[in-house]
């Protein structure tokens, strides 16, 4: 009988009491801002102010807000199809039995079919057939309000609450290449035309993205890669000999660095040697303005840094970098491939468990080591010049 009902129980992805706690506040505020709201547009003895169907929005919303169907288009779309159908179900056919099972019916196929799909908006369909004489008397009305109503005020919580506790709402598809090849990362293993066809076979809706669920394919092949013996790891292919700036360096002197030393990246460290970000060829391109009638830099270019036209205001390092999470020296390739990959990163800082600059891995770095096995390397020895030239 135990083993009968633990295979019962659903397997949940594990998370943590934080990110518990975090969806809990968050239905109770969204649910609570709602409800107030509505509460003070129409008066306390208007009804109906909250519908029920808005609980299990706020389910999906806070406590599943990756889900495709908790998106906007989703609780937007779902609960104003199926609202119209249920009023239009509860209009034209008599038997409030046969009207809730064709609403329920026909909000589904429609969801599916226009891509909104919310578990929820089946309840707001059987709630326009059977909520009773006061939600039969809005008619189409109850279409705006308070299912429309209910829907932006709990989607406009959702927005603010998740976003300023740290949740990315709404789940956007990861940034693609702007070619025609795909993205470093699924070049290798299996392709998205093997898992559309997996998902194809499957033949069954699941409640997760398929750009999330690619990624999460992908993270178990690099963690079984990272399984096999021998493995290297950042410590033995790292640059030690690290060229750095600080954040009040100027763009005119991270440039004169990258040219001098023939490197295309710059850590960005405090007093402390700790990891800031990092300045990029990149960085200095898209992020800052240059006029070329100045006068020479050295060099041999023509390049006057515009401060105030351009997007770096105090004309600094600080201005520009890239902020990245920083890898240890005991990572190994199999994770530092990935990590690059998934971020179109060419460099990553490597520090210390003080988050200390201790060296820097580069693309080319890459090469070689997973060619053959690298040999141990030399004793570190960061620094930062302090060769400048005039902003």
């Amino acid at each position: 009988m135990r083993s009968l009902l633990s295979r019962l129980l659903p397997e949940l992805t594990p998370v943590s009491k934080r990110e518990r706690l975090r969806s809990a506040a968050g239905a109770l505020l969204g649910i609570l801002a709602t409800g107030l709201v509505c509460r003070a547009a129409i008066g306390p003895e208007a009804a109906p102010v909250l519908i029920a169907p808005m609980g299990a929005s706020a389910v999906l919303l806070f406590a599943v807000p990756a889900s495709p169907l908790a998106q906007p288009w989703s609780i937007l779309g779902g609960n104003l199809v199926a609202a119209l159908v249920g009023v239009t179900a509860a209009t034209w056919v008599p038997d409030p039995f046969v009207a809730a099972s064709v609403a329920i019916g026909l909000a589904i196929a429609l969801m599916m079919a226009l891509r909104c799909l919310h578990p929820p908006s089946g309840a707001v369909a059987l709630t326009a057939v059977l909520g009773g004489p006061a939600i039969r008397e809005l008619g189409y009305g109850f279409v705006l309000w308070p299912v429309a109503a209910n829907s932006l005020l709990l989607l406009s919580a959702a927005l603010l609450f998740n976003n300023l506790t740290g949740r990315a709402y709404p789940h956007l598809r990861p940034a693609g290449p702007r070619t025609d090849d795909r993205a470093p990362a699924s070049r290798l293993g299996f392709l998205a035309s093997d898992l559309d066809a997996a998902l194809q076979d499957f033949d069954q809706l699941l409640d997760v993205d398929r750009s999330d669920l690619e990624q999460i394919l992908r993270r178990v092949q690099m963690r079984v890669y990272g399984r096999r013996p021998g493995q290297t790891t950042c410590a033995a292919i790292m640059s030690r000999d690290v060229i750095g700036v600080a954040p009040h360096d100027s763009l005119a002197q991270a440039l004169h660095l990258l040219r001098r030393h023939r490197i295309k990246a710059l850590p960005v460290t405090d007093e402390r040697a700790r990891v800031l970000g990092i300045v990029t060829q990149t960085d200095l391109l898209d992020k800052a303005e240059w006029d070329r009638s100045g006068p020479r830099l050295g060099l041999g270019r023509r390049l006057q840094l515009t401060v105030e036209r351009g997007r770096a205001p105090h004309g600094c390092a600080a201005d520009i970098m890239s902020a990245v999470e920083p890898v240890t020296p005991d990572t190994p390739l199999a994770e530092l491939v990935l990590r690059m990959a998934e971020a179109a990163l060419h460099h990553l800082p490597v520090v210390d468990p003080d988050g200390r600059l201790v060296g820097i891995v580069s693309q080319t770095d890459l090469i070689p080591a997973l060619m053959a096995d690298a040999g141990p390397a030399g004793p570190a020895r960061a620094r930062r010049t302090p060769d400048a030239v005039p902003a």
